[in-house]
């Protein structure tokens, strides 16, 4: 927050606005979720980091997180074995940070638990040294908590944190756990006190003159409310912004004026100690005019600058609000397009291909509708065999696939927590697919497999033509084509990865499958 690395905090809202992660019952509350995506908070001297840490930070830097998170755990077991306990923690606290972004928390709080009993075991280590780093994964757990929307545990780990940072001698630590306590307030509705914290927080800083890092805390602030579309946060961020930048301007103009006065008196002194020439006193007059006037065009430009700031601040608010209704109209049209296109649609002849068309892209826009409107809402989820559900599902497609297609299902004799309506509809589609890709004399694979506690998966390949690589990401995006509607919409995966968000998974193309295509929906108990 406050070091030369700066964490970087996403602020979930409500459910109209993000999709992609299970937002916030509570109506209108926000949600401000510390996710370290690639750089953690850092106090004090940085060390020189190990070959293994900075293998981690490249995987990272390549999108590949599970094996930097693997080799941050390396990092960390390799720095306690060196006895440099700081620069392990930090990076186990990486890699648990790498755990609950992909919802693992029980793996998270495993590693965190472990970290702490290390800490505990040092031997000669003494009582500040070990308050700083268990601030450092005290904090990880407040993070988790506020991203499972525990604002009980949150405060407990709030609380914990308030303590360590009062036997800590770090004073960034103050400064950060001031940070989280804003957080947290703003997060819980305590506006209030959310705004007295930051005020506190401000102050503190402006005291002594780091007006950059005041300024960036606020940066970070508006730029997280614009990323969540969040058109109070941004509103609110700005106005305390304004105010503070008006009293700071004040400050530094009053500190530039003392340094003149003072550089003025200093001139003075000199010319009352060398008054032997004309010419001496002269030249310090010119002196003192010329600063007098750099003083003066000082002020103009800054007066200039401010109010150049003042006219976007308020262009901005404008965007912001004209966004944010042009988002809800299109989210009210596209919620209404089925229901205003049904009537006229019963009125024709479904047995003509082009009104069949029609009829089946408005109940895909009405299926699709309904699923982003559900989202963040719990599914309902149930026991199931996994084999039979399985093997039921590849029948549905035998008499579809072409001549001497090998179907296979390879799923043990388990069970497992699913959404049956939900993973039935993505899987037969899937199916469908391919069982239509998939040439005479190739196959069709199911599979079933359990990569953790928590997390299982489906696995659908087929030995078809495949899909290009540039397309992979957009065939999951609805209405990006014009489209012949006889041909299909479009809409059937769209749909499908959208039930896959509302269980709290995802439907992905696994890229390093090269025989056809391998469709990979990965669900979270």
């Amino acid at each position: 927050m406050f070091g030369k690395k700066q964490r970087n905090v996403y602020f979930c809202i409500t459910k109209r606005n993000h999709t992609q992660n299970k937002p916030m019952k509570k109506k209108g509350l926000i949600l401000l979720a510390a996710l370290l995506l690639g750089s953690i908070v850092t106090f004090g001297q940085e060390a020189k980091k190990s070959e293994m840490q900075q293998k981690a930070e490249t995987e990272l830097k390549n999108g590949n997180s599970t094996s930097a998170r693997f080799l941050f755990i390396r990092a960390y077991e390799d720095y306690v074995n060196k006895g440099q306990m700081r620069q392990g923690v930090e990076s186990a606290a990486r890699a648990t940070a790498l755990y609950y972004r992909e919802n693992l928390y029980k793996e998270a709080f495993d590693l965190l638990r472990r970290v702490d009993q290390n800490i505990e075991a040092q031997k000669g280590a003494a009582g500040s040294a070990k308050a700083t780093l268990h601030y450092l994964t005290t904090k990880e757990r407040f993070q988790m908590y506020m991203k499972l929307h525990k604002p009980v545990s949150a405060m407990d780990q709030l609380s914990a944190m308030a303590n360590y940072a009062a036997i800590s001698p770090d004073e960034d630590i103050k400064n950060d756990l001031l940070y989280n306590r804003t957080l947290y307030l703003y997060t819980t509705g305590q506006t209030a006190k959310g705004n007295a914290t930051f005020k506190e927080m401000a102050d503190k800083l402006t005291a002594t003159k780091e007006y950059d890092k005041v300024d960036e805390v606020y940066q970070t602030l508006i730029a997280n409310g614009r990323r969540s579309n969040s058109a109070s946060l941004v509103a609110e961020s700005y106005k305390s912004y304004m105010a503070w930048k008006d009293s700071v301007n004040a400050l530094k103009a009053a500190d530039e004026i003392g340094a003149l006065k003072k550089q003025i008196a200093d001139n003075e002194a000199t010319i009352s100690d060398q008054d032997s020439s004309l010419t001496t006193r002269y030249a310090v007059i010119i002196g003192l005019a010329v600063l007098a006037a750099a003083l003066a065009a000082a002020l103009v430009v800054g007066a200039i600058i401010l109010l150049r700031f003042i006219v976007l601040t308020r262009k901005q608010k404008n965007t912001i609000n004209q966004v944010n209704e042009n988002n809800a109209l299109k989210a009210k049209f596209i919620s209404n397009i089925s229901a205003q296109l049904r009537p006229t649609l019963k009125k024709l002849d479904s047995k003509v291909p082009e009104v069949k068309a029609l009829q089946t892209f408005s109940d895909h826009i009405e299926t699709l509708s309904k699923l982003e409107c559900s989202a963040g809402e719990d599914v309902e989820m149930e026991d199931t065999q996994v084999t039979e559900f399985c093997e039921g599902l590849m029948d549905q497609i035998r008499g579809k696939v072409k001549s001497g297609v090998n179907l296979s299902v390879k799923a043990p004799r388990m069970s497992a927590r699913i959404n049956k309506d939900y993973v039935s509809h993505i899987l037969l589609h899937l199916l469908s697919n391919a069982a239509e890709y998939t040439p005479e004399g190739g196959s069709i694979t199911l599979e079933f497999k359990k990569r953790g506690a928590h997390t299982h998966q489906f696995l659908v390949s087929d030995t078809g033509a495949g899909i290009a690589e540039e397309e992979r990401d957009d065939i999951f995006k609805p209405f990006l084509k014009v489209r012949d509607l006889t041909e299909g919409d479009g809409l059937g995966l769209p749909i499908c990865k959208q039930m896959a968000i509302n269980m709290n998974g995802d439907l992905t193309v696994d890229p390093a499958f090269t025989r056809g295509t391998r469709f990979v929906l990965e669900l979270h108990a």
